[in-house]
């Protein structure tokens, strides 16, 4: 049986989010702190999630440019992926990300009159639970 951690990858945060037991829904994790300019990627907590949940597989959300091309946070979070790769020996998929942090900022106006600073303690949450649902959603209809 697989187990996936969803993961939206920040140059600041990494959002976390982990299937149920079946692969059908995602739950919303935590919020690594991450320093991508000092190449501190919060690899020691993933190793936590990954022991704690018996991860099988990792997913990643990428952030395409609106044309299908890959820019820099796309190539940053390939890198990352990479890393995990080379970190746990598990596999990691990539599925295409647009628009889930503003699709996920939306939600959260819409249904709670919450203040911005409380909705960006949990937006990078969030969008790994949906880049998550959508992978299982995906995987579902093949």
């Amino acid at each position: 049986m697989k187990r996936y951690l969803g993961l939206d990858v920040g140059s600041k945060t990494v959002g976390v989010a982990v299937s149920d037991l079946l692969g059908w829904t995602a739950q919303g994790v935590e919020i690594i702190r991450i320093n991508e300019a000092a190449e501190e990627f919060g690899i020691k907590r993933v190793k936590e999630l990954v022991t704690e949940y018996s991860v099988t597989d990792f997913v990643v959300g990428l952030p395409k440019n609106m044309d299908n091309s890959l820019g820099p946070r796309a190539e940053a979070s390939q890198a990352y992926g990479r890393l995990l790769t080379a970190t746990f020996g598990l596999p990691v998929q990539f599925i295409d990300e647009r628009l889930t942090t503003v699709e996920a900022e939306r939600m959260l106006i819409s249904q709670a009159n919450t203040s911005r600073k409380k909705r960006k303690k949990v937006i990078d949450k969030l969008a790994a639970v949906m880049i998550l649902q959508n992978f299982l959603d995906r995987e579902a209809n093949r």
